[in-house]
């Protein structure tokens, strides 16, 4: 059994219907989504993803890494991982390298899981639950306070029972960048979901707050129970996030600019946090996630799947979910865009607040060839 052909799928810019009319702009700047197709000399094809930079993160793909997998015996998954975060210390560890690693590691989980014919969660040591709680995630439309209320409470009348925003349509005016309207869109969040669904921000990237001020806010939301307080420090700022837990009963989370184990070792170890943030996508794939996860499972951490981009990705999220004993959260994006929806013939929706197990082989996602082909890069 060998991998023969190792192929990169990458997407114009596509329009994202509903979801860009209310979180974002009606394009993509530029095509986001990189997938990696590993094919075998069985017939049987695994997909991994990564996202930004797709041009840059293919050419690692073919020029670095795709050279050392022909040939492979496609189920030494972690043996290929391990030996590709040693090849490539030189070219860089992190960012456009891993996230290229990322996508090829979920790629072969994919494959191995086809192969066997069983799902991703078995070899993962087990399904742990069917369902996985799920959060609406958005972006903030800031200079509409009764929108953002208006949007909160359909959201809740939709199912979800844990509704996360943050930053801003305007980074300019983004969560975090005013304590008055900061207050203002978590009191507005509250009201417009009431008292039984949980409520999360995000704090937006660049606002720059201080342990001390992060002190401040978290006790201003406290009255209004949110579930946590994301982002309120820089990742690197650990002594920050001690002094912030210290201060604050608020449940604390972090983690998405993390791309490495090592990253979020030092993380974890500060004891700062109850939920540490990660994404399969970028931080070292499916076999770097579970090292993560299972880290934060000894510290008494949960974790939550952070998974802002395609189906592939939030398939992958899904599987580590229902294998790990500590997940909180599985984010989605609430509206339907194209490369969650449109490109799978059975997208992964939220149903009365969950999101159902799959148990078909892998993945467990069915790619909409025709639909992929309409978007796909040329």
């Amino acid at each position: 059994m060998k991998i023969t052909k190792v192929e990169t799928i990458w997407f114009e810019a596509v329009p994202q219907q509903e979801w860009a009319k209310r979180n974002a702009t009606a394009r993509q700047a530029l095509p986001n989504n990189l997938w990696v197709r590993i094919h075998t000399d069985t017939g049987l094809s695994g997909l991994g993803e990564t996202y930004y930079l797709p041009r840059a993160v293919a050419s690692v793909v073919h020029d670095v890494l795709a050279p050392l997998l022909l040939g492979r015996d496609p189920r030494d998954v972690e043996a290929i991982w391990s030996e590709f975060r040693e090849a490539t210390y030189w070219s860089g560890n992190g960012g456009i390298v891993t996230f290229a690693l990322s996508a090829i590691d979920m790629a072969l989980w994919d494959l191995a899981g086809r192969l066997a014919g069983v799902p991703l969660h078995r070899l993962l040591g087990g399904k742990r639950r069917d369902r996985v709680r799920a959060a609406s995630s958005i972006i903030f439309d800031t200079a509409n306070l009764n929108g953002i209320g208006d949007y909160f409470a359909d959201l809740r009348a939709r199912g979800y029972q844990v509704l996360k925003g943050g930053w801003g349509h305007d980074l300019a005016i983004a969560f975090g960048k005013d304590a008055k309207r900061d207050l203002a869109i978590v009191r507005t969040m509250r009201e417009a979901v009431g008292e039984d669904a949980e409520i999360i921000v995000d704090v937006a990237a660049g606002s720059n707050w201080t342990a001390s001020h992060a002190i401040k806010m978290a006790r201003e939301f406290e009255p209004y129970r949110i579930y946590w307080l994301e982002d309120a420090l820089p990742e690197g700022d650990l002594d920050g996030w001690r002094r912030l837990r210290a201060a604050t009963a608020t449940p604390l989370c972090t983690g998405e600019k993390s791309w490495l184990v090592p990253d979020f070792r030092r993380l974890i170890d500060t004891l700062a946090l109850d939920v540490v943030m990660i994404d399969p996508g970028r931080a070292e794939g499916v076999t770097g996630t579970k090292k993560v996860i299972d880290m934060a499972a000894e510290a008494r951490q949960a974790w939550n799947a952070h998974s802002w981009s395609s189906a592939i990705n939030t398939a992958a999220s899904l599987h580590l979910a229902a294998a790990s004993p500590n997940v909180l959260l599985l984010e989605l994006k609430p509206e339907p865009s194209p490369m969650q929806n449109d490109i799978v013939s059975d997208p992964i929706v939220m149903e009365d607040g969950f999101i159902a197990v799959r148990d078909a082989p892998g993945l467990g996602i069915t790619i909409d060839e025709a639909a992929l082909r309409r978007y796909l890069f040329d």
